[in-house]
């Protein structure tokens, strides 16, 4: 089963141990914003899944595609 992307994002910043407001700080997001990201109330454009993945420091098909769980 994959995750979908507001799942990824939240794994990959809790596996960082880096917080909503660093985040927000790296890539100029704001923490509501974020968290609408991480809740999928919302859905990030391209340009901005491209800036959180350059802050997460992972591909950003690591965000789009999801990852399967065993």
């Amino acid at each position: 089963m994959k995750k979908g992307l507001h799942e990824q994002l939240r794994q990959l910043r809790e596996e960082r141990n880096i917080t909503l407001e660093t985040l927000a700080l790296k890539t100029r997001i704001g923490t509501g914003k974020l968290e609408a990201y991480e809740s999928g109330v919302e859905q990030p454009s391209v340009q901005t899944i491209l800036r959180l993945s350059n802050a997460l420091e992972v591909p950003a098909s690591n965000l789009l595609d999801g990852i399967k769980e065993a």
